[in-house]
């Protein structure tokens, strides 16, 4: 009686960090953002491209083209090793404040709405500040991560990031953008205080920017209007507060489940900027509060995920990418959606993967796909 022979187990095959699959938690929520978008887009603007354009369909396939060229960009960045972007750091940013110098030459920027923040450059039009936000996220990963035992020291861990930090904001500044100064600053601050900078440190600029902040807005007449049409929009209506005002009618005329895909009334000329800056009233308006709780579902899973890949990351150059991309998404969906119920002054911001534009949807996806680069390094548990 012949004994057989015990089978050998067959290891399983180790699959490379860069070739597993994607995260569903991070590329679901995306792409469903992405698509939900161009509907809202096309609902939004198709009036104003009718009357302009002399079609309805101008924005709907301009944003379709820029979706398309989003999801490539994703893949692309999802496959690229994010550890290469330690060497690229500092070029990046050096691109970054070309971009935005550039910004002031007469001829190459656009200004729309008094401020000059697109660049033209053989036959495209982009936004500097989008890029300028990224890249400020992988040189502030890459020089934080490289000081790592120094970083609490005041002169290496908080005065050469904040002088970086400067010249980008004012160059921002002259655009003028102030919403992506904002926004900007506190990157700059969260990754800071995770890459180790003291708490202290980190705190004593205050006082100057509460001084500074309030000559800034006592400087200019016009800027105290705001501020007072901020507070009570619909005393100023007819002027400062239309904006406002028009999104709050938007909103309130949505109620639970909206009045239907394309029934918005709001759009028809009186919501400025209803498939950009506004376009989360249409959304209110159209799919009432279901929609509106649909849409904060998707980016809260988006969040939760960035903090966790940052959390689980064992790299500290890759766990700030992580927590920058997260911070920097999750600012920009909350100060527009506070802007549209009227929680904070217009300030000329898109709805991250929703809103109308090119740059915007582009350095998203870029973004998310250096996100899921990172977690793909990871061992983490099917849910952490």
């Amino acid at each position: 009686m012949t004994r057989k022979r015990p089978t050998q187990k067959s290891k399983p095959k180790q699959t490379p960090a860069g070739h597993r699959r994607y995260d569903s938690a991070l590329l679901f929520p995306t792409i469903l953002l992405v698509g939900l978008g161009i509907v809202m887009v096309y609902s939004a603007s198709s009036a104003l491209s009718l009357k302009v354009y002399g079609h309805g369909y101008y924005y709907l396939k301009r944003q379709a083209v820029f979706a398309l060229a989003g999801i490539v960009a994703l893949v692309v960045c999802r496959h690229f090793p994010y550890r290469y972007y330690r060497q690229m750091a500092y070029p990046l940013l050096a691109m970054a404040m070309a971009l935005l110098a550039m910004l002031q030459i007469p001829g190459l920027g656009h200004s729309a709405g008094g401020s000059t923040r697109w660049l033209h450059l053989a036959g495209f039009s982009f936004q500097p500040s989008e890029f300028g936000r990224l890249a400020m996220v992988i040189y502030l990963a890459y020089s934080l991560a490289k000081k790592e035992p120094q970083v609490n020291q005041f002169a290496i861990g908080f005065v050469p990031h904040v002088m970086v930090l400067g010249a980008m904001a004012l160059l921002i500044a002259l655009e003028p953008d102030f919403g992506s100064v904002v926004i900007l600053t506190t990157i700059t601050w969260v990754i800071m205080f995770a890459g180790g900078v003291r708490l202290l440190h980190l705190l004593t600029p205050m006082p100057i920017v509460i001084v500074g902040l309030g000559y800034f807005l006592a400087s200019a007449p016009y800027r105290l209007e705001r501020v007072a049409s901020f507070l009570n929009p619909w005393a100023h209506a007819a002027d400062k507060g239309y904006q406002v005002v028009h999104s709050q009618m938007a909103f309130g005329t949505g109620g639970w489940v909206g009045t239907g895909l394309g029934q918005s009334y709001q759009k028809l000329f009186y919501l400025p900027e209803p498939h950009t800056d506004f376009i989360f009233s249409v959304i209110g308006e159209e799919l009432g509060l279901v929609g509106v709780v649909v849409i904060l579902s998707l980016y809260g899973v988006l969040l939760w995920r960035g903090i966790n890949i940052a959390r689980a990351c064992k790299d500290l150059f890759g766990a700030l990418i992580a927590v920058g991309i997260t911070t920097a998404l999750i600012m920009q969906v909350c100060i527009n959606m506070a802007v549209t119920v009227g929680l904070l002054p217009p300030k000329g911001l898109p709805l991250p993967l929703l809103s109308y534009g090119g740059t915007s949807l582009l350095i998203t996806m870029c973004s998310m796909g250096i996100l899921m680069n990172i977690g793909s390094t990871l061992s983490l548990s099917r849910r952490s």
